[in-house]
């Protein structure tokens, strides 16, 4: 098993930055391909991005292509979402996910075992 953690959201300005990191537990953290999703209020978690196992295979979601990137330090049992050139649209609850299953995750959020708490990223003036 694996517990994770997100830290690092919080309100920024639209076209700003922030980077989010997904904490894991556990010596076998190469195990796992690693998800990002989001949740805004009244709608369904979609799909961010994720990262294969050793971190040379990333897929990202249409929405944030060219602004956002996710890489890992498995070294230091962490995943991160850099996010650049941030909207409106893109406030919501972030979530990082893991699972053993695939050597890169899927885009949907239900063949994730595992989920942190989540951490909230509002985009505002």
């Amino acid at each position: 098993q694996v517990q994770l953690v997100e830290s690092g959201g919080g309100l920024v300005q639209p076209g700003g930055s922030l980077r989010l990191s997904c904490a894991a537990s556990g010596r076998t953290f190469g195990s796992y391909t690693v998800g990002w999703f989001r949740q805004a209020p009244g709608k369904e978690r979609e799909f961010v991005a994720v990262i294969d196992r050793s971190g040379s295979i990333t897929r990202l979601a249409n929405s944030v292509k060219g602004r956002f990137t996710i890489s890992r330090d498995n070294a230091k049992n962490t995943v991160y979402l850099q996010m650049h050139s941030l909207k409106p649209e893109d406030t919501a609850v972030y979530y990082c996910a893991a699972d053993t299953t695939y050597e890169l995750g899927p885009n949907l959020a239900s063949e994730y075992a595992y989920w942190g708490q989540g951490t909230q990223v509002t985009v505002s003036s």
